[in-house]
């Protein structure tokens, strides 16, 4: 099979073929259909901490057709179209018959998308029906991480938010935000080129002001935000956040940032604010993101802005490390 391998830090991936896959007892074998490119994964080949590889293939955004199944398989066959829950785990444990699979002893992280086959397990697969394509598919898993935030940040109905990041993960913040009651979104960025598609999404404001990011937030939302989703993953904007947050208002993580941060402890002290991560998502979550799309939601499709070959995947991948007009880009196989 062809796919784009990761060769070694700050190294661009490499087009090439590997040997099929053959499915073990308990394992399925997916044709990829679509995967997208996350931040993630662009983090992964520029920081060790993420533990990758040479010859990894990355991708953990994908959806296929079964082709193969191993020993002992049960409520899958071939020819079923899956979105595939990137996060492995034993299927049998209180974690994960309670859909919490990343708190499993058993949890990894499912790659493989970057391929035209890929190995997974059948409690990873979610079955897709007639009116989701796979690029529906590909995208699940991003609206999940999202709602899992929003979930985790305690949102009320009427509440105001600022979202700070037009990113996939932010955008979708943004959807989930307004689609479950938020009386003003606003996403907070520092350029323009996802203005008109965060509004589409569900952003009331957009805002964009490096010289005064906190006043520019502040009259677009008509005050301080209730919560602030932190959806980059740089060091500066926790602190930032809690300029922006009203009194005992939250403060969620869901921007990756493996370098160390600082901020003023007791500027968040003295306003009682909450601080929270969020990690990865449930797998009701994941349900009730493809249930959105089920239910003929538009707004998530907005995030995909471009669908490529394999062998294209790692000059675009390069790409992809600069700032540029894309939002979420799938790859073909």
């Amino acid at each position: 099979m062809r796919a784009a391998t990761f060769q070694a830090l700050h190294t661009p991936l490499k087009f090439e073929t590997l040997p099929d896959p053959t499915p073990e007892a308990g394992e399925v074998v997916v044709k990829v259909g679509r995967c997208g490119i996350c931040g993630s994964d662009l983090h992964m080949t520029e920081d060790a901490a993420y533990g990758c590889r040479h010859g990894d293939v990355l991708g953990h955004e994908f959806a296929g057709e079964v082709v193969g199944l191993g020993k002992d398989v049960t409520g899958l066959k071939t020819g079923d179209l899956v979105s595939v829950i990137p996060l492995k785990s034993c299927g049998q444990c209180e974690h994960c018959r309670k859909g919490e699979v990343q708190w499993c002893d058993g949890f990894g992280l499912q790659g493989g998308g970057y391929a035209e086959y890929a190995v997974t397990r059948p409690n990873q697969c979610v079955r897709l029906g007639s009116d989701l394509s796979l690029a529906d598919g590909a995208i699940i898993e991003p609206l999940a991480v999202a709602l899992h935030g929003v979930n985790l940040s305690g949102l009320q109905k009427g509440d105001k938010v600022l979202v700070l990041g037009a990113g996939p993960i932010g955008l979708a913040v943004a959807f989930w935000c307004k689609r479950m009651g938020a009386s003003t979104v606003a996403v907070q960025d520092i350029a323009e080129f996802q203005e008109s598609r965060a509004l589409e999404m569900g952003a009331d404001v957009f805002v964009v002001d490096p010289a005064d990011p906190v006043g520019s937030a502040e009259r677009g939302l008509g005050g301080k935000a209730d919560i602030v989703f932190e959806c980059v993953g740089v060091p500066g904007l926790i602190a930032q956040g809690v300029e922006q947050v009203k009194p005992r208002g939250t403060i969620l993580l869901l921007g990756l940032c493996t370098r160390p941060d600082t901020f003023n402890s007791f500027a968040m002290l003295s306003k009682e604010v909450k601080l929270v991560t969020a990690a990865f998502f449930t797998v009701p979550e994941y349900e009730a993101s493809l249930e959105a799309l089920s239910s003929r939601a538009i707004e998530p499709r907005l995030l995909v802005t471009d669908t490529i070959s394999l062998a294209a995947v790692p000059e675009v991948f390069e790409s992809l490390k600069h700032r540029t007009s894309q939002c979420k880009v799938l790859i073909a196989p």
